[in-house]
C-alpha cells in the first residue's frame, strides 16, 4: 500500500543513503559561480561527504516535495520525490534564490515500493544533459556535482528478471524552483478541502517566482479579446492567477520550441515532468535526434503508442498546460475563459518561437514555411543526421550560378547513401534554398557566423553518454570531465574534439543506449 501523504506540500526527510568514501565524479563551475562557491571546494575532502548527504549542511532543513501526475495521459494519483531531497534554498549575492536537491539520496515518503537510491549510469546523464542544455541555451534544472556513493545498487535495467549490482550515486541538481504541474494538481485531485492548498502554493510560487505578476497594475492595459462580444475580455490585470497561467503557458511553448529546434526528445512529458518555470527537468530516457525521424522516442515505455515521441512534443506540452489549467479552475482561480485563452497563448507562443528559430537556423531573413516543410520531409526520407545537417548548411553559398552538379558539394558528408533521384531532390531543394539567400542580401560570412552560432556542432548523443558511463564504472571519470567541457562549448570547432561529433557506431544502436526505460 502506498502511503498518502495528505494535506501538506512537503515532508521533512533527511538524506539516508549508505555512503563509503564518496568520490567526486564531476562538478560544474558554472553552477559553483551561480552559488558563489569558491571552485576550490570542490577540491576539499569534506566536500563529497556533504554532497552525498552523509554529513549534513549547516542550515539545512531537507524535504522530500509531494506531488501528483498525469503519466501518458492518465492520472497517476501521487507521486511525490521518490528519490529526491532538497536541501534548502539560498540567495546569492544577485539576490536569486537556488534550491539544492540531491537526486538518489535515499527514501522518503514518495519511495513508494522503492529504495530512494540512484546508479552511476543515470546519474552521469543526468549531470552531463542539465549542463549540456544549459550551455545550448535551452532552459533547464542545472547539476552542480556529481559523486558515487561507494556503495553497489541493484537495478534490473531491461525488466527481464535480469537485475544486477551498479555503482551508486548522486547528483545534486540546482534550479530557482523544483515545483512542477503535479505539485499543484495532488491538491485538487483530493477535494474541496484542499483547495486552499492550490491557492496557498500559487499565491507562494507568485510572490517568489513572479514577482512581477503580483506587482501588475491596472494601468498596464493587459486586457485581450477572446472573441466578438464585451463577455469575450480577458482582463490580466484583474486576475493574477490568469495573468499567471498565461506566462507559464508562454513559457513552456517556449521551451518546446527550442527542444525542436535542437532537436531534443524528453520521452517522459507526464505533468509531473513539467517545471512552473519553463525549466526542462528529469534527465531519464532522454534523446537527441541521430538520424531524424519525427517518430523517434527514446524511451522504452513509451513504444507502443508513441506518445511523447519528438513529433508530438509541441501538442502534449498544450495537454499538460491544458491539466494545469484544470487544476487552477478546480481551485476557483481562473475561469474556463481564462484557461482557454492561456491554451490559446501557447500555441500562438510556440509557432512564433518555432518559426523564428528555423529561420535563423536556416540563415534566412523571413520565413518560408514550403521550404521548411520540404526540408524536414527530405531529412525524414534519408535520415539526415539533425545536428550535422545544420551545422553544415552554413558552407553553402548564396551564388545561383553554382553548376547543377556541384550543388550537394557543401553537404556531401551528411548526405550519405542516397541515389540519383534522391539526389535530384536535394538539389532541387538547394536551388530553392540558395534563391531565398539571395534575396536575403546577407554575405555568406556573416551569415555562416550567424548560423553557425545557433547550430551546434556538439550534441550530448546517448552513445557519448555510454562511452563515459563505461569508463566511469571501472573508476575513470575522465572521460565525464572531458565531455562536460566539450558541452560547454557546442557552438565552437573545437579543434581535436572533431570525434565528439561523429555519426553514432553500430553498437550505439543497441537498448540501454539509444532507448531506456523510464526509470533507467
Amino acid at each position: 500500500m502506498i502511503l498518502q501523504v495528505l494535506h501538506a506540500c512537503y515532508t521533512k526527510v533527511f538524506p539516508s543513503a549508505e555512503v563509503e568514501n564518496p568520490k567526486l565524479v564531476a562538478c560544474s563551475d558554472s553552477v559553483a559561480d551561480l552559488l558563489d562557491l569558491d571552485p576550490k571546494e570542490f577540491e576539499g575532502p569534506d566536500f563529497p561527504l556533504k554532497f552525498s548527504g552523509a554529513s549534513p549542511l549547516v542550515g539545512a532543513v531537507p524535504y522530500a516535495q509531494c506531488y501528483g501526475g498525469h503519466q501518458f495521459g492518465t492520472w497517476a494519483g501521487q507521486l511525490g520525490d521518490g528519490r529526491a531531497i532538497t536541501l534548502g534554498e539560498i540567495l546569492n549575492s544577485k539576490l536569486e534564490r537556488w534550491e539544492l536537491q540531491l537526486k538518489g539520496a535515499g527514501k522518503t515518503p514518495y519511495s513508494r515500493f522503492a529504495d530512494g537510491l540512484a546508479v552511476l549510469r543515470s546519474s552521469i546523464r543526468e549531470f552531463l544533459c542539465s549542463e549540456a542544455m544549459h550551455f545550448l541555451g535551452i532552459p533547464t534544472t542545472r547539476a552542480l556535482c556529481l559523486v558515487t556513493t561507494g556503495k553497489l545498487v541493484t537495478r534490473d535495467m531491461f525488466y527481464d528478471g535480469n537485475p544486477k549490482e551498479e555503482p551508486g550515486a548522486i547528483v545534486c541538481r540546482v534550479a530557482q524552483s523544483f515545483l512542477r504541474f503535479g505539485s499543484f494538481q495532488i491538491h485538487a485531485s483530493r477535494g474541496e478541502e484542499d483547495l486552499g492548498i492550490v491557492r496557498a502554493l500559487a499565491d507562494y510560487a507568485i510572490r517568489h517566482h513572479f514577482p512581477h505578476i503580483e506587482n501588475i497594475s491596472k494601468t498596464e492595459s493587459l486586457s485581450f479579446s477572446t472573441g466578438d462580444d464585451d463577455q469575450s475580455v480577458v482582463d490580466l490585470t484583474s486576475n493574477k492567477y490568469a495573468a499567471w497561467i498565461v506566462e507559464i503557458a508562454e513559457r513552456t511553448a517556449s521551451l518546446v520550441a527550442k527542444w525542436q529546434g535542437v532537436g531534443f526528445t524528453h520521452g517522459v512529458l507526464n505533468t509531473d515532468n513539467m517545471n512552473i518555470l519553463g525549466l526542462t527537468i528529469d534527465y531519464g530516457p532522454f534523446g537527441f535526434l541521430d538520424a531524424f525521424d519525427p517518430s523517434y522516442t527514446p524511451n522504452t515505455t513509451d513504444l507502443p503508442g508513441r506518445r511523447y515521441c519528438f513529433a508530438n512534443q509541441p501538442d502534449i506540452g498544450l495537454w499538460n498546460i491544458a491539466q494545469f489549467a484544470s487544476t487552477l479552475m478546480a481551485a476557483h482561480l481562473i475561469s474556463d475563459k481564462e484557461a482557454n485563452y492561456a491554451m490559446e497563448r501557447y500555441g500562438t507562443k510556440f509557432m512564433d518561437e518555432y518559426q523564428a528559430i528555423m529561420r535563423r537556423k536556416l540563415g534566412l531573413q523571413k520565413y518560408n514555411k514550403q521550404l521548411v516543410n520540404k526540408l524536414l520531409n527530405n531529412l525524414a526520407v534519408d535520415k539526415v543526421d539533425y545536428t550535422n545537417f545544420f551545422r553544415s548548411l552554413s558552407n553553402i553559398k548564396a551564388d545561383p550560378g553554382i553548376p547543377e552538379d556541384e550543388l550537394l558539394v557543401p553537404l556531401k558528408a551528411v548526405l550519405l547513401d542516397i541515389g540519383k533521384e534522391r539526389k535530384e531532390a536535394w538539389a532541387s531543394w538547394v536551388q530553392s534554398y540558395i534563391q531565398e539567400l539571395v534575396a536575403g542580401g546577407i554575405s555568406d560570412e556573416e551569415r555562416k557566423a550567424s548560423m553557425d552560432s545557433l547550430n551546434p556542432k556538439y550534441v550530448l548523443r546517448n552513445y557519448l553518454c555510454q562511452t563515459a558511463i563505461d569508463a566511469a564504472e571501472v573508476g575513470d571519470f575522465g572521460e565525464v570531465r572531458r565531455l562536460l567541457k566539450v558541452m560547454e562549448r557546442p557552438f565552437d570547432e573545437q579543434p581535436g574534439m572533431e570525434k565528439y561529433a561523429r555519426l553514432p557506431p553500430a553498437w550505439a544502436y543497441r537498448p540501454g543506449v539509444c532507448m531506456l526505460s523510464c526509470s533507467s
